[in-house]
């Protein structure tokens, strides 16, 4: 191991390097390093057509992480899994100054682990009849229309998914301290993400890992259960300033705004959330137990309420790798305070792939009649799938929590009733969604519970359609169907939501 500074480091990036960048959106990241290679393409031009694989793109909308590399002429192609964090990159994708590549991001965590080994690549189910399946669109969003690089493979009959390996030639990753031998321990970080892995891919393709840390200490003078990297896989270390290796980019801001946590007490009720919310919470009493996973947005919610609960049932979980505590949000999700324990992204990612989640919650923002939902792009925004369609796909129950309409949209409980003050903008049930990210014909939905839970009505998955088995009171069938551009059958059983405790 060689320690160098991040200068040093932006120089061994060659031409046409395939780099898998550390981190899970807005936690560990390897600013500094990143900072440097940006610093060198703006004074020098190089490197050039670099390429990047990362599971869930690091970044805080406002040119951090990933988004230092923007740049045209830098980048050549991109395959990630999350991408909502990194608008410049997203943008320059959409716009075909680079080739950019949407795969599930629970398909790249692991596949860091096949390229390690060896393999062809990651065959799975997972992605099949989505927008990732070549029959459909193939995982590619730049308007290059690059072919797909995901293949079918038949195994005994049965269809997989080929998601191929790639020579990588840089692993860019992060610690908290590195020993004199180069052993790297990660007790100040909030989660382990692909680290291990991503070193192993790297050094097995006969390339490098540099790992950016806040200190170097004596040899052999690290806890052995912290070193998560041991020495042997580390060829370069870099020490960053204080600003360059913040545990989280939320967490960063919060520093220099105190009274954010007053503030936000200090901010306005919304009924509708409030209303789905309550609904999801007597989803989660039914499940009974076990692992819980719960996207960003409303379905958030649900777990600050799991928080204010003495039920221990259940145990909330992280893509990141991060069991139990209180999981953060914004930009700092992907952390938790006091979590219970902390394992390797992929190795959590087994857990959802083979139907360990025993509920989980997730937003949506469209969904048509046949139950197909869209994360991933619409109205021009390419969030990515993250980690959507692995969860989806495998969950023994699901719940797609979000408002009926969005933009604007405010509703009132009066004497009882749902009352809606004004409409929002945006229709989200639609004829046909833009892009499948889940896929109702995709695994045995027959014998799981499928919900799509608004302020105003709860639809049920059934037969590839939806049904209507919910309504608020005050709201009518006719009411819904006035804003909502897809068909929905009615259930024999309708019953009245229930708006309040």
């Amino acid at each position: 191991m060689k320690v160098i500074n991040s200068k040093q480091a932006a120089e061994l990036i060659a031409d046409g390097a395939t780099i898998i960048p550390g981190g899970f959106g807005s936690c560990g990241h390897g600013d500094a390093l990143t900072k440097a290679i940006q610093k060198r393409f703006l004074e020098t031009g190089k490197p050039e057509k670099i390429n990047l694989l990362f599971a869930s793109g690091a970044g805080d909308k406002s040119g951090n992480g990933l988004d230092r590399l923007a740049y045209p002429g830098l980048v050549n192609r991109a395959i990630g899994g999350f991408w909502a964090l990194n608008p410049k990159l997203t943008e320059m994708g959409l716009s075909g100054e680079i080739e950019a590549h949407n795969w599930p991001q629970g398909v790249i965590s692991n596949l860091f682990k096949e390229i390690a080994r060896g393999s062809l690549g990651f065959i799975t189910k997972v992605g099949i009849n989505t927008f990732v399946d070549p029959e459909v669109e193939g995982g590619s969003f730049s308007r290059l229309k690059s072919d797909s690089l995901v293949e079918d493979v038949f195994i005994k009959e049965q269809r997989f998914l080929l998601y191929p390996a790639q020579k990588i030639d840089v692993a860019l990753l992060r610690g908290t301290k590195a020993d004199e031998l180069g052993n790297i321990s990660f007790e100040n970080e909030t989660a382990y993400m692909d680290s291990l892995a991503q070193a192993q891919a790297a050094k097995n393709c006969g390339g490098i890992v540099i790992v950016q840390v806040k200190e170097i200490v004596k040899a052999k003078s690290l806890n052995p259960y912290f070193v998560k990297i041991p020495s042997f896989l580390v060829d370069y270390v870099v020490v960053a300033d204080e600003e360059d290796h913040p545990e989280t980019y939320g967490r960063a801001a919060a520093k220099k705004f105190v009274n954010q946590k007053q503030n936000a007490a200090l901010e306005v009720v919304d009924t509708a959330k409030e209303i789905i919310v309550r609904r999801g919470m007597k989803e989660l009493n039914k499940a009974g137990g076990g692992c819980v996973n719960l996207g960003i947005g409303i379905p958030a919610l649900i777990g600050e309420q799991m928080q204010h609960s003495s039920d221990n049932k259940f145990v909330l979980t992280i893509e990141s790798g991060v069991i139990g505590g209180n999981p953060e949000s914004d930009l700092s999700f992907g952390a938790s305070l006091n979590p219970q324990a902390i394992i390797e992204q992929s190795e959590l990612f087994n857990i959802y792939d083979g139907g360990g989640i025993a509920i989980s919650f997730l937003g949506f923002a469209q969904a048509d009649q046949q139950g197909n939902v869209c994360v991933s792009r619409f109205n021009n925004r390419v969030p990515g799938a993250g980690g959507f369609i692995n969860i989806s796909q495998s969950a023994q129950a699901l719940c797609f929590c979000g408002t009926m309409t969005a933009g604007g949209l405010d509703v009132a409980i009066e004497n009882g009733k749902l009352k809606i003050l004004r409409e929002g903008k945006t229709r989200k049930f639609v004829d046909a969604v833009e892009q499948i990210t889940f896929s109702s014909s995709s695994g045995n939905f027959c014998s799981r519970s499928v919900l799509f839970i608004t302020e105003r009505a709860v639809f049920q998955l059934k037969n590839c359609s939806l049904e209507l088995i919910e309504i608020a009171p005050g709201i009518t069938v006719d009411d819904l169907k006035k804003v909502m551009d897809c068909a929905f059958s009615v259930s024999n059983e309708l019953i009245e939501m229930t708006l309040s405790d």
